[in-house]
This record gives C-alpha cells, structure tokens and sequence, in this order.
C-alpha cells in the first residue's frame, strides 16, 4: 500500500532526482574550488592549472545554483517540501561561496594593479633578512618606483605613519607583540626594525612586512611596508593589512 502510494506521489521521482542532482554539483563545486588552494600549496598542481580549477568551478557552482533552482521550482510545484527544501538551501549555498570571489573580482576592478605599499613613499623601509628569499621571487626587492607610488597616493591616501610619544624601547616591545599576533612568521627583529612574512590561507601566497620605527624630535615613527612575492597586482590586500596592523599597534599602545 505504501509503496503504491509513493509510486503516485506527484511528479514521481523527478523532483527528488533534480534535488540530487543539485547537491552532486555543489559538492563537487566545493572539491574543485576549495582544493585548488591546498593543491596548489603542496605543489600537486601549478598556479595556473589552480586557477583553471577556479573557473571549472565557478561554473560548476552556476550549474549547481541553476539545477537547485529548478529542484525548487518544481518540487514546490508538486508539493515535495522535501526536494523542494534541498533545492533552495543549494541555491542558498552556492550564492555564499561565489561571494569571496565576486567581491575580489569586483575589488581587483576598483584598485590599482600594485603589489608593494609602504606609509614612506619617499623612503620604503628596504628588506634586508628576507632579501634573499624576496630575490628567489618574481617580484623585486626594491620598491618598484615612482609609478607604483603614485598609483598608492591616489588610491590608499589613509597609509600614513604613525607616531607614538612613548620611549623606543616601549614601542618597539608593542610592535613585536602586535606583529606576533597577526600570526607572521618572524624574520628578523633589532633594535627598531622587524621583518616578518605573512602566509594567506588558501592558496598559501607569501607577503614579506618590515616596519621601521625613527626616533623624532614628535616621538617614534613607526613605517612599515607590505610586499607581495608574487603577482602584478594584490587586490588591496597589503594595504589593507598595513592598516590592520597600524590600528592594532594603536589599540595595543593605547591600552
């Protein structure tokens, strides 16, 4: 009796086979995209085959967003809450993971493509214990020059230096701590410069940081410098980071 009334439950097995379908593709959405990074780490794939990975997968999720919407539509048609559930909170799934990556896209669109920000245009804290690793990389040592300074000035006016009227000593000790509690990876520390390098989570890129604290006649100046090893632009990452860290030296100065 049960099973002949399943047998004639509306629209059979369709709805429940396209909501099916739906989660298949939206699993392997999250296998594609979000092993790329980890792939790549382990040196299992190149960046470019990662990025190949990406876009497979930004079209899988599409596929998977249209196919949930369509599971949605016609199990509500036919009153199958169940795949009709399944189908909407697919849908729901992949708008959240697009999200990252349309607003990165979006945002490469709004900044400059520059991949070295300093608060000291005129004179950029220089890299000296990661030299060598920074050589090893695409991008240079230096700071690329007055093009890339002029492209900061007009987009990140806000990346300024800081001055703190307290001993060097003083400043220093919070700048180390601060710079220990972003989760950088500590280079070199002296008596007023630190070098560090943070490692983004995904895909594992490597940003090097030196910040470089003067003794004026106002107090301690405190510069810093955020350079990425690889690629032509850093989607305002550096910058960002710079400010990040600036206000959590503020915040830990201040306390």
């Amino acid at each position: 009796m049960t099973s002949t009334t399943n047998s004639h439950r509306r629209g059979g097995r369709w709805p429940i086979m396209i909501a099916w379908l739906a989660v298949i593709l939206l699993l392997a959405t999250a296998v594609v995209m979000g092993g790329s990074g980890p792939a790549y780490q382990k040196d299992w794939i190149s960046l470019g085959e990662a990025f190949t990975y990406l876009r497979r997968g930004a079209y899988l999720a599409i596929g998977a967003g249209a196919v949930g919407l369509v599971a949605l539509i016609v199990a509500g048609f036919c009153r199958r809450w169940g795949p009709a559930l399944i189908g909407g909170l697919v849908s729901l799934a992949v708008v959240g993971m697009l999200v990252v990556p349309v607003q990165m896209m979006q945002r490469s669109q709004s900044v400059p493509p520059i991949h070295d920000i300093t608060t000291d245009l005129e004179n950029p804290p220089a890299f000296e214990a990661l030299a060598a690793a920074r050589e090893a990389a695409p991008n240079a040592v230096n700071h690329p020059g007055e093009d890339t300074a002029r492209q900061q000035r007009d987009a990140y006016p806000a990346i300024q230096p800081v001055v703190f009227e307290q001993p060097l000593a003083n400043v220093m000790q919070a700048a180390e701590e601060t710079a220990q509690a972003q989760g950088w990876e500590i280079a070199s520390v002296t008596e007023n410069k630190i070098e560090a390098t943070a490692t983004t989570r995904w895909f594992g890129f490597k940003d090097d940081v030196v910040i470089r604290l003067t003794e004026t006649d106002e107090g301690v100046r405190v510069d810093m410098r955020s350079a990425s090893r690889f690629g032509a632009s850093d989607v305002g990452t550096n910058a960002a980071r710079i400010q990040a860290y600036l206000e959590a030296l503020k915040s830990s100065l201040r306390g």
